[in-house]
């Protein structure tokens, strides 16, 4: 393992003798690059970065020291640049040191221990200054994956901080409220300000006012679609109990009595040892009154939609299973082929593809002795 790079200084005079003195103060500390150009210098810079430290002589013929640190300033923000000035350039340099963000002057003659006292300070404001950067780098990347989670939950979320204003919000609270761009940094009351969210307005305020205050449900319309929304509030503490803020938790629930009928008539047919062909006709007619309900609802969650969308791939998936048992009953040579494809893809469309009802496997299990053998007794197995 090698050992760690050295930190690179860079100064900047047009006296040749200046350029050795500093690499003679420095050399034991640091990877010091000199230059007696300023435009040469700033072609070091970009051929070396990072360097910590550029320290520049304020007289030069090519250009001002503040002039060049400008340009250091432009190109590298985080170096930290340090100008050498005399005292006939004092006021001259003061005026103009805000245009180069110079971090510190220091006027000729120097003292060796104070110049190294300042660079010292400097390379140490830039590796702060790097560390900072990095870690808001990292803050941001974390932000992005942790965004990208909470954006799939199917629960809407609102973070508050303790002075009321909005910190974050995620997707489904974003489509839920209707709330274009980016909402952050509003106070939350600014948020809600819309007429059609005023009943969910009083809500969070109650949440946030009365301790242990029970989740609300409340109906919402926003852009033609209706919704009915469970509401809870949970409060952000810091390890010492420090409020921090809190946590609106807006859960879209009109699809749940819907839901309940669905995973009854579902577990019905699941757990029916016995013959099963007018459960499942019955089943079939429901299901399919269901996905119609849940498609006419005129709620425009997601989980309505995959609610419907899930009720009409069972009705399916019991219209393969009936047809599969009307060919094995009437038919002396149905297509074996077509009726192992009709049980695979009823599977796939069953909620519970490990608890078929009894029948339905025993079911699969004589296609298979049928795709085998060729024999069909032609008896109906459902």
């Amino acid at each position: 393992m090698g050992s760690p790079a050295r930190t690179r200084i860079l100064v900047v005079d047009d006296e040749e003798a200046i350029l050795e003195t500093m690499t003679f103060t420095f050399e034991d500390d640091y990877d010091v690059l000199t230059s007696t150009s300023p435009r040469e210098a700033l072609a070091l810079l970009d051929q070396n970065a990072p360097v910590a430290v550029v320290i520049s002589d304020q007289r030069m013929p090519e250009m001002t020291g503040v002039e060049l640190l400008a340009a250091v300033y432009a190109r590298h923000p985080n170096t930290v640049r340090i100008i050498l000035t005399g005292f006939a350039d004092m006021d001259a340099t003061i005026g103009a040191i805000n245009a180069g963000h110079v971090y510190a002057y220091v006027t000729k003659p120097w003292e060796p221990d104070q110049l190294k006292q300042v660079v010292r300070r400097g390379v140490e404001h830039h590796r702060l200054a790097c560390e900072n950067e990095r870690l808001l780098a990292e803050l941001r990347r974390a932000n992005v994956f942790l965004e990208s989670v909470i954006d799939e939950l199917d629960t809407g979320a609102l973070a508050v901080d303790a002075e009321g204003f909005l910190r974050a919000a995620n997707r489904p609270a974003r489509s839920y409220l209707g709330l274009a761009g980016d909402p952050r940094g509003l106070p939350l009351a600014q948020a809600l300000a819309a007429p059609e969210l005023a009943a969910l307005a009083g809500a969070a305020e109650r949440l946030s006012s009365v301790p242990g205050c029970e989740p609300e449900e409340l109906d919402l319309t926003r852009g033609g679609k209706r919704l009915r929304l469970r509401v809870s509030g949970h409060p952000l503490l810091e390890e010492g109990g420090t409020a921090l803020g809190r946590v609106l938790f807006l859960r879209e629930v009109s699809h749940e009595p819907i839901r309940r009928r669905f995973e009854e008539l579902i577990e019905q047919a699941a757990r029916e040892p016995g013959p099963l062909r007018a459960l499942l006709q019955q089943s079939q007619a429901d299901l399919r009154k269901l996905a119609d309900e849940a498609k006419g609802s005129g709620v425009g969650s997601p989980a309505m939609a995959e609610l419907a969308e899930r009720a009409s791939r069972s009705a399916t998936a019991i219209d393969h299973w009936l047809t599969v048992d009307d060919a094995l009953a009437r038919d002396d040579y149905p297509d074996a082929q077509l009726l192992r494809e009709r049980i695979r893809v009823a599977t796939s469309r069953w909620p519970l593809p490990d608890r078929l009802p009894p029948r339905v496997q025993e079911l699969a299990r004589r296609v298979e002795a049928y795709y085998e053998s060729g024999e069909n007794p032609k008896q109906p197995v459902l």
